[in-house]
Order: structure tokens, then C-alpha cells, then sequence
């Protein structure tokens, strides 16, 4: 019983972290086209903009905050695996969930509760742009403080359940665990 819930779960995760992170991947093309627009109004046209120049923060922004629990789902982190590399699968699986558990999960709450007053503030006050012409939605970019924690809770919490159902025999090794082993990734 608690096997297919497992899976689905974990599949269900996985599924939110891939659409976002495919989702805001497409703001790097936006953000290289905007600044090639900013930089031909300013230097042909001699005009001034404000809000496409921010706005290149803002999808900046985005792509960091949003894309971290993208990066973790792919293993595309920096790690230093001195240890770790010459673990076995389930030793592996092991030091993850300790990992979630005590590292990204801590650090995230921490995140989450020490930026939420500041971001709430943001929001009561409808916090805009300190630029005249700039864009009025500053609160939604703080929003971001938030949204990247409980995104790395999420996807650390799917990988965390992809190692409890390797360790149950539920499922093969995780992909991230496998890839730790074949060299796929630079590792520090």
C-alpha cells in the first residue's frame, strides 16, 4: 500500500520541479534578448528603460531562485564527494536523506522563516520600484525568497523518497546516485 503511494508521490514532485524548471529556462533566451533591445534604444535611439532594464533582474531572478530545485532534480549541483564516490548505492542513499534532513531542510526553513516577515512587508506595502518608470511589482520578485525554499523542500523531499524506496527495494537506485558513480558530473 505504502509502495504505490510512494512512487506516485515522488513521480508527482518530480513532475512540478521539471515543469518549472523547463518553464523559466526559457526566460535566459528573454533576458539576453532584452538587454540586446536596452542596449540598441540606448545606444541608437538614446532612449532610457527603466522597466525592461529591471525586468532583467527580475527574469535573472527567476531563473536562479526557481531553477535551484531544478538543478538539484538533475544532480547539477556542486558537491564535494571525497567520501561519497567511493560509497555504495545504499550507503548513498543513506547520506541523501541524512542530507535532507539535516542540511537543506534546516537551511531552507531557516530561509523561509527568516524572509517572510520582509516579504509579507513587501507585499502590505505593494513595494514597487525605487525608479521613476520602474516596475511596481518589487513584492513579487521578494516573493521569490519564499518560493525558492519551499521548491528545494519539495524536490529534496522527492529525492529523499526516491532513496527510501531504493533502500525498501521499491525501485532501482536513483538516477543522482548513479550518476555520482559514472563520473557524469564535475565534482570538486
Amino acid at each position: 500500500m505504502l509502495k504505490p503511494v510512494t512512487l506516485k508521490l515522488t513521480a508527482f514532485l518530480d513532475a512540478i520541479t521539471e515543469w518549472i524548471g523547463r518553464t523559466i529556462s526559457w526566460l535566459t533566451l528573454f533576458m539576453v534578448l532584452t538587454v540586446v533591445l536596452v542596449l540598441m534604444l540606448r545606444n541608437w535611439f538614446d532612449l532610457s528603460a527603466i522597466a525592461l532594464q529591471e525586468s532583467v533582474t527580475y527574469m535573472h531572478a527567476s531563473v536562479f531562485m526557481l531553477g535551484a530545485a531544478f538543478a538539484l532534480k538533475h544532480n547539477d549541483h556542486v558537491r564535494v564527494d571525497v567520501f561519497y564516490q567511493n560509497f555504495s548505492a545504499r550507503k548513498k542513499a543513506f547520506v541523501n536523506i541524512a542530507g535532507f534532513l539535516f542540511l537543506l531542510l534546516p537551511v531552507c526553513l531557516f530561509i523561509f522563516i527568516y524572509c517572510k516577515d520582509y516579504v509579507l512587508f513587501s507585499w502590505a506595502l505593494s513595494e514597487g520600484s525605487n525608479q521613476p518608470g520602474g516596475i511596481p511589482l518589487m513584492y513579487l520578485l521578494k516573493t521569490l525568497l519564499l518560493a525558492m525554499p519551499i521548491l528545494l523542500i519539495i524536490q529534496g523531499f522527492a529525492d529523499s523518497l526516491k532513496c527510501v524506496s531504493f533502500l525498501f527495494g521499491w525501485s532501482d537506485s536513483p538516477d543522482f546516485i548513479e550518476s555520482a558513480n559514472d563520473g557524469e558530473h564535475s565534482h570538486v
